[in-house]
């Protein structure tokens, strides 16, 4: 960076993670964070499985004429189901770390399919351990693959774990994996989805709050400039009137600190800060300059941005009032119309055309009015110029009506 001018002197280094990668990252931690719920679900999902398959099961025993106890048939069904439910983790992990992009879908197919070996290998060891492991057409009962729950001793038969997984495999992928796979896929499309419209929202709303802050720091210099203007133009004139605006200005000054950096006010405030900044004009104006109020108490309590009246006002004064020999009246109303407040300022000036309509309205004070209420309130505002039949300018702002909840 340039020590003068604060300008950019080098190219910064060209990112080389896609900005999709922090998303990913995002929707990791959105995983981690609720990794119990993945494990409830499954566990939830796989017990309601395994008591549809017992139910299924005895009804099919009844059409065939045979008894079968609804205990023996659940505890059959769970031995069979159970195993999914920590497998079902393994899957919705291995999505989130093989995500498929398009210069990496070969490498995740390959790791999909390993995946799936090893989830029947999985499946089949942890249920060939229970006593429902595999049905035995000699003894005619089922007996388990690992123990012998009978003599209560390791009993390892390797060749029914081998036809065990080639009599499962097919089943196991194509039924529960690639299913499971698919619903993963789902719900990271989903939390991905979700983790971007947070961001955007977070960022818009950050751009928003900047670019507020932007123009309310180009309002306050701007606003300070054309009164420190107008008390050098009467220190020639009368030195007292000058110190006696300073002493209001450093007054207003304090008041304007007081808000800090925050966007919204009340129209009350708003409106003490307009009249501090007449009350530097009345000292240049003299009895050339009269206000008049009209602002229903049930509106002082309305939230309007921080600086909106004062620029308007400014305008006036400057446009208008300076253009009068004797007799310049400025007016400020406010009004509420359901949910919509309107707040009018109003001088009997010369008024303008169409010419000095452009000018005026493309001074810096009138045109960051402008930007802040379109990046408050969208197209929910509007802000007029007008000439009434009786000469002046008037200036109609609408906003909605919001109340603002002071704490105390």
């Amino acid at each position: 960076m340039c020590s003068l001018c604060g300008g950019e002197l080098t190219r910064r280094p060209r990112r080389t993670v896609r900005t999709g990668g922090a998303l990913i990252a995002g929707q990791k931690d959105f995983h981690q964070s609720r990794r119990w719920l993945i494990w409830a679900a499954s566990l939830v999902a796989w017990s309601f499985v395994a008591l549809l398959a017992a139910v299924a099961v005895i009804q099919m025993y009844r059409t065939e004429g045979r008894h079968l106890e609804f205990r023996q048939s659940i505890t059959m069904q769970f031995c069979q189901m159970l195993p999914f439910v920590p497998l079902t983790p393994f899957v919705f992990g291995l999505v989130r770390r093989y995500s498929i992009q398009r210069n990496n879908w070969i490498r995740c197919l390959a790791v999909y399919l390993l995946g799936g070996l090893v989830f029947t290998v999985a499946h089949v060891t942890m249920r060939a351990v229970t006593p429902y492991a595999i049905w035995d057409a000699r003894t005619r009962s089922w007996k388990s693959a690992v123990w012998d729950y009978q003599a209560h001793r390791l009993d390892l038969q390797w060749h029914l774990l081998g036809n065990m997984f080639i009599a499962d495999a097919f089943d196991d992928i194509t039924s529960s994996y690639i299913p499971i796979l698919f619903l993963a896929y789902v719900t990271s499309y989903y939390s991905t989805l979700r983790e971007r419209e947070r961001l955007t929202a977070r960022l818009e709303a950050e751009l928003v709050k900047s670019n507020l802050k932007a123009l309310k720091s180009q309002l306050q210099p701007h606003f300070l400039f054309n009164t420190m203007h107008s008390i050098s133009s009467l220190m020639f004139i009368d030195v007292r009137a000058a110190d006696k605006m300073m002493a209001r200005l450093s007054e207003l000054l304090r008041m304007s600190l007081d808000d800090g950096t925050e966007q919204l006010t009340t129209l009350n405030k708003e409106l003490n800060f307009v009249n501090g900044y007449l009350e530097i004009e009345r000292v240049r104006f003299g009895e050339r300059l009269s206000v008049a109020l009209d602002v229903p108490a049930d509106t002082l309590d309305a939230q309007v941005p921080h600086l909106l009246l004062q620029p308007f006002v400014e305008n006036a004064v400057q446009h208008g009032i300076s253009s009068l020999a004797s007799n310049g009246k400025i007016g400020i109303c406010g009004r509420r119309e359901g949910e919509r407040l309107y707040l009018t300022i109003r001088d009997n000036g010369p008024g303008f055309d169409a010419r000095q309509a452009t000018r005026k309205e493309s001074g810096l004070g009138i045109g960051t009015s402008r930007a802040r209420l379109q990046a408050l309130y969208g197209n929910n505002q509007s802000l007029n110029f007008t000439t009434p039949p009786d000469g002046g300018t008037e200036v109609t702002i609408r906003i909605p009506f919001r109340q603002m909840w002071v704490k105390e």
